[in-house]
């Protein structure tokens, strides 16, 4: 592949604008309508899921949640973009690309609950667990990729990650591995401007972060991520060059961290509300709902059915997220190593003694 052929374009690809009209493109066809409904589908109940876990953190019941509002789009486009036999590796912001593979979204939440590392089946959804650490997914992705491609398997694997991580060692080992080996993975860079705090000036000094790819000698491509076409087209190019064979592709899709960087996070210490408003516009939401009603495809019914589906999801969730955990101590101990040493032995005999004593202390209180 030519040099040229490498490196991204001055400015990212877009299909729809953001007053919801066509913005045609030389290189990218726009998805039929059928996509674009399944993926409006998708948006709405992204955004549905977003708001109600916000609102669980501040009623007690998730300690704690990285919403990705304002980001659904890049969401939604990496969750349809893949096959069945596709795995998708996530960072913790990326619940609602966890549920649009197919997770339960109260399954999706545990980790965010403070329960178990991971509360869903990950051989079965073929989504591996969220990670907090920045970028280590990246290189267990690559890893996973790399055997897979070994196997003869029909697998592409879909790795996602922050501006922050680009930043990290972890990137640049997954990035070099994946192309000296010719791995079947795509690198989804979802820049939403900060690293919690940190703004993208004090992560990179390149003109995108799509650039750094040509550096490793695989194509880089920039698209507008809160243009949902755009990122189902794009994105569909990458994983269709890596199930032929042709190798890795990083994408960077541009869009905007919405809200803060999680319940925990005061994101009025570095960032103006005008620079966020700024953003409201773009919100791909709005964006692909005004091109279907545009083009007849999204009608009052089919909206007002769309929206009672997602309300129904954020029930369910309240539902099982309301509902208190039977937690049994001993599983702290239970599942540490295969065989439980004397010091781990030593240490629930301890706790469990603590825990007959309450218990015979309230008993006896109650029995006076």
């Amino acid at each position: 592949m030519m040099h040229e052929e490498l490196l991204p374009r001055d400015e990212a690809v877009q299909l729809i604008d953001a007053a919801g009209d066509l913005a045609t493109d030389s290189d990218y066809a726009l998805p039929d309508s059928a996509t674009l409904l399944a993926a409006y589908r998708g948006l709405v109940e992204g955004r549905r899921i977003n708001d109600q876990a916000s609102a669980l953190v501040r009623q007690g019941r998730l300690a704690v949640y990285p919403s990705s509002h304002g980001q659904e789009a890049c969401q939604i486009g990496a969750a349809l973009v893949l096959r069945d036999t596709d795995w998708l590796f996530p960072t913790y912001r990326d619940s609602v690309a966890v549920i649009a593979r197919g997770v339960a979204p109260a399954d999706a939440m545990v980790l965010l609950k403070g329960d178990w590392h991971s509360g869903y089946d990950v051989p079965l959804h073929r989504v591996a667990p969220q990670a907090t650490p920045l970028a280590t997914q990246l290189l267990h992705a690559v890893g996973f990729a790399y055997a897979a491609k070994r196997r003869g398997e029909d697998t592409v694997v879909l790795a996602l990650c922050g501006d922050g991580a680009t930043s990290e060692g972890d990137f640049h080992e997954a990035m070099n591995f994946a192309a000296v080996f010719h791995v079947p993975v795509v690198f989804f860079v979802q820049n939403n401007e900060f690293a919690i705090s940190v703004p993208l000036s004090r992560q990179t000094a390149a003109p995108s972060l799509a650039h750094k790819a040509i550096g490793y000698g695989i194509p880089g491509r920039r698209v507008d991520g809160n243009d949902v076409a755009a990122v189902l087209a794009v994105l569909g190019e990458a994983v269709a060059r890596a199930r032929n064979d042709e190798g890795p592709t990083l994408v960077e899709a541009h869009t905007y961290r919405m809200q803060a960087h999680t319940n925990a996070d005061d994101d009025t210490r570095y960032r103006q509300r005008e620079e966020v408003q700024a953003w409201v516009a773009r919100d791909p939401l709005t964006r692909l709902r005004a091109h279907l009603s545009q083009s007849g495809a999204l009608t009052d019914d089919l909206e007002r059915g769309i929206a009672e589906g997602a309300e129904e999801i954020a029930s369910a969730m309240r539902a099982a997220l309301n509902a208190d955990s039977d937690l049994d101590p001993e599983d702290l101990f239970r599942f540490v190593t295969t065989e439980r040493s004397p010091q781990l032995q030593e240490q629930w005999d301890l706790l469990r003694d603590e825990i007959e004593r309450d218990q015979e202390t309230h008993s006896a209180g109650g029995a006076r």
